[in-house]
């Protein structure tokens, strides 16, 4: 799995689009809430609960963006270590840092530069194993 082209686009690409989708929907919510401000105010049709399932709901889904970011933090983590192309000096700690303070960003970076960027080199290396 850790070897997949399609899981390691998966982890690289999915946190930080999920994350634009939301943000997204969150803004067009807010947005089309501030601009219908008057007929809300005359209108009492629903229940103001309603407005608290809205907010459960974003914050479900705020709930699988983590757990999807924690799982390519992981992912990439352990990927890192298995690269024979980080073994010599500093830069296994270097990746290990980004991915932990850039989070989505820096696996990204990862994904681009040491697997797509790399990846005829790597499938040699695999091959003579």
């Amino acid at each position: 799995m850790i070897h997949n082209k399609y899981w390691q686009a998966f982890f690289a690409l999915s946190p930080i689009i999920i994350f634009f989708i939301i943000m997204l929907g969150y803004f067009l919510f807010i947005f089309s809430i501030l601009s219908n401000i008057p007929e809300l105010e005359q209108t009492h049709d629903g229940p103001p609960e309603l407005v608290f399932q809205w907010v459960g709901q974003f914050m479900i889904m705020i709930f699988l963006v983590i757990l999807l970011s924690i799982a390519s933090l992981v992912f990439f983590i352990v990927h890192a270590l298995q690269n024979p192309n980080l073994k010599q000096g500093h830069t296994l700690l270097l990746w290990i840092l980004l991915f932990i303070f850039v989070s989505g960003l820096g696996q990204l970076i990862y994904w681009i530069v040491e697997i797509v960027g790399k990846r005829g080199q790597n499938e040699k290396l695999e091959q003579s194993h």
